[in-house]
């Protein structure tokens, strides 16, 4: 095994014992991300100076005897919608094509100050709008298991560098399920946090909890790490969990995970959440994966929270983030903003204020119903994502088994339906779809159960690794190391 396949836990033990360098494990997932990335194109911008900087300095900490912090010399890639000191933020977008940031968004820099290493940026659709990770900067990313098809998104180049063994662990962003889609689409685990607990001061709306960034990793275990080198509390985010003077949630509420009893546990299993458009595919392959391993939980009922009104509810709340954010971009230069960006900004403008009313009024009712169905069980598990991937040169489903999709993100409803009532959720791999491409099992915790999401992850992981029909894929990394550059696939640069 080369460095840059071990976990990120292994990887920090071994460089906290002195038997793996920094520089060791760098220099390996720069050789990685060389070997292949051709063949994907996640990793877009790249730091391997400054990291190799970086990597000797942690090597020296080492060599000193200091106290490491929990990420100390672990190599990461940042999604391309967080700005990075020194080194190209584009957000996928050619208004921003040379935008170099002087200062790091508060996100990087806690991840920084908890001893990671940013080797480059992870591509992006543009603003992140949409689960199809390309644009008209860098082109499109390519799933690690068929380069021909979509890694969704938009956290998609951070899915992939994941799943090829770039860099151990990576940053991202949801909205409509963008950790939680290309952990899905790509094999491995995304988790969405509940709004505030990974703090940022970028949202447009600082009081919506529509938007999250949160962490990636390759297993159950080295996402939770991850998460545990971002939480905090941070004036900037107005949802930032806090009591004055005091720390409310602390890095060991989430790592190491404490273990669960899965025989306790009360769960609810639904294929569409009574809503999302799932392909029958997708909601037969989740019949069978549930039905290996449902009899170990001490209930688990075909059951689903009333969620009428989901779509209304985020198609309207999702637009007026769009406005805030874009409305001047698609004003001023809408030929160089593409048709997601437009789509939703065009959307937003056309709701008035009792569709804005209506819209919050749905959320809060959703919520309250959410509450009273977590009063019967513990978790909830879904497919993660409704379809089975796709070509990434189709923009998004327009239809999904014969049915037309209500807009370019409705076949993200699988994900978004938690999105709206602000639970945490993680995308589990769990071995292959029927076209052997990956599968993502969704568990949702109850309101600010994120530990308890992860911690039934992380039992569920053990309990399935065992079985070639659960357990986590791998991509065929020497398949994608003689690959053609997907560069020069037509249509690989653009909006659409």
């Amino acid at each position: 095994m080369e460095p840059c396949e071990l976990t990120a836990v292994e990887a920090r033990r071994l460089i906290g014992t002195k038997k793996l360098s920094s520089s060791e494990l760098l220099a390996s997932c720069i050789d990685r991300i060389e070997a292949v990335d051709h063949a994907v194109n996640a990793m877009v911008a790249r730091d391997f100076d400054r990291a190799r900087v970086a990597a000797k300095a942690a090597d020296a900490a080492v060599v000193r005897g200091d106290r490491l912090p929990a990420l100390h010399g672990l190599p990461i890639g940042i999604k391309d919608l967080e700005p990075t000191a020194g080194l190209r933020t584009t957000f996928g977008s050619p208004l921003f094509r040379d935008n170099v940031p002087a200062k790091d968004a508060r996100l990087v820099s806690a991840i920084r100050a908890a001893g990671a290493i940013v080797v480059g940026k992870t591509n992006t659709p543009e603003f992140g709008a949409g689960a199809n990770t390309r644009n008209a900067v860098y082109g499109a990313t390519g799933n690690p298991f068929d380069p021909e098809k979509s890694c969704a998104g938009s956290s998609g180049g951070s899915a992939v560098a994941l799943a090829t063994g770039m860099v151990p662990i990576c940053q991202g962003s949801d909205t409509g399920g963008s950790l939680r889609n290309p952990a899905s689409f790509c094999g491995i685990v995304g988790f969405r946090p509940t709004p505030g607990l990974v703090p940022t001061e970028r949202r447009p709306h600082g009081w919506s909890g529509l938007p999250v960034v949160g962490p990636m990793g390759r297993t159950v275990a080295d996402t939770a790490l991850l998460l545990s080198g971002m939480i905090g509390n941070d004036a900037g985010d107005p949802l930032a969990t806090t009591i004055h003077g005091k720390t409310v949630r602390k890095a060991k509420d989430f790592y190491p995970l404490a273990p669960i009893d899965l025989g306790g546990l009360r769960v609810a299993l639904t294929p569409d959440f009574g809503f999302a458009p799932t392909e029958q595919h997708i909601a037969s392959v989740f019949g069978e994966k549930t039905g290996l391993f449902r009899h170990v939980f001490a209930r688990a009922d075909d059951a689903t929270p009333d969620c009428a009104g989901t779509d209304e509810a985020f198609e309207v709340l999702r637009a007026l983030t769009f406005l805030a954010a874009h409305l001047d971009k698609v004003r001023n230069t809408p030929d160089r903003v593409g048709p997601n960006v437009r789509a939703n900004v065009e959307e937003g403008l056309r709701y008035n204020a009792e569709d804005i009313s209506r819209a919050f009024a749905i959320q809060t009712a959703l919520y309250h119903r959410w509450q009273s169905f977590f009063g019967q069980y513990d978790v909830i598990l879904t497919p993660s994502i409704t379809i089975s991937p796709r070509s990434w040169r189709e923009l998004y489903p327009a239809e999904i088994d014969g049915k037309r999709t209500r807009t370019y993100f409705h076949w993200l409803a699988m994900a978004y339906a938690v999105t709206v009532v602000g639970h945490p959720a993680v995308s589990l791999p769990v071995g292959v779809d029927r076209n052997g491409m990956p599968f993502g099992l969704q568990i949702v915790g109850p309101r600010g159960g994120d530990a308890l999401v992860l911690r039934v992850a992380a039992e569920l992981e053990a309990l399935l690794a065992g079985d070639p029909r659960t357990a986590r894929p791998v991509p065929d990394v020497a398949a994608l190391k003689v690959a053609p550059p997907i560069s020069g696939v037509e249509g690989f640069l653009g909006f659409d």
